[in-house]
């Protein structure tokens, strides 16, 4: 089968602010690639949320459901984080999906909940089975070795360093969301030093797209974060650290290349 994964660098998706006011929605193009993988017109859309609390998953499912079903006509279900232990449902919907989502939030703690409930090991299984892996954020995070997160910042502060988590290995690299935002691109930098690891760089509005041995780099507008969006690979290199951005071209190319130095 066919492997899919979409890892999504951040953007808004039209969600609610406290204000009343809403976001714009910036990642059309990302979602509309998304929905054209599995080959179908209307699929089913499962999404997950498990990187929120469990008292801010509902209005997050709702925001969802207005992109991927309101807006697309996707068949629309999800599975919330307090109900992982209901292995029957989980496998029924897993099994149901050809489009399965994760959010932005807390990457370290998310990833800790699914290995000790198992829930890593059936979206493996689904990954491998073909369906279509994706997510944001801490939804792009989690389909790689390994991240770059936020995750202590949003439990205990701002004044809390970006650290790396090991994520599920689906795909190589250190993925690196929201790389235009203050802090990231320079903390990536002193995470990396020392190790042969490649760091997958993407600003908001900007996704990777890996298809079996092939990857491209999707964008949309990010004109709302002042920058045209963007992706990079870094690494370091005999004490050198490197930085070369990504094409941006429509072309899939081999994924071997993404990862040479």
């Amino acid at each position: 089968m066919t492997k899919k994964i979409v890892a999504i660098g951040g953007g808004e998706n039209g969600r609610k602010l406290k204000d009343g006011t809403y976001a714009k929605y910036e990642t059309g193009p990302i979602d509309e690639e998304i929905i054209k993988l599995t080959g179908k017109e209307h699929p089913n859309f499962l999404f997950l949320g498990h990187a929120q609390p469990i008292d801010h998953q509902k209005q997050y499912f709702k925001c969802m459901r207005d992109i991927y079903n309101k807006r697309y006509g996707c068949a629309y279900k999800t599975i919330r984080s307090d109900e992982l232990d209901n292995e029957e449902k989980v496998d029924k919907l897993i099994e149901w999906a050809d489009i399965i989502y994760e959010g932005g939030g807390n990457t370290l703690d998310m990833i800790e909940m699914w290995k000790s409930s198992g829930f890593d090991k059936k979206l493996e299984k689904a990954w491998k089975s073909g369906k279509v892996m994706c997510g944001v954020s801490a939804g792009g995070n989690c389909w790689f070795e390994s991240c770059s997160s936020d995750s202590l910042k949003i439990k205990y502060g701002p004044n809390q360093p970006f650290i790396l988590v090991d994520c599920l290995g689906f795909a190589k690299g250190v993925f690196v969301p929201h790389c235009d935002e203050k802090g990231r691109e320079e903390s990536i930098k002193d995470l990396l030093k020392g190790t042969d690891k490649i760091g997958l760089l993407f600003s908001n509005c900007s996704a990777l797209e890996i298809v079996d041995d092939n990857y491209r780099i999707i964008t949309s507008d990010a004109s709302n974060h002042n920058i045209e969006a963007y992706a990079k690979k870094v690494y370091w290199n005999n004490n050198k650290y490197i930085e070369k951005f990504l094409d941006l071209s429509d072309n899939l190319k081999p994924i071997k290349d993404l990862y040479k130095k």
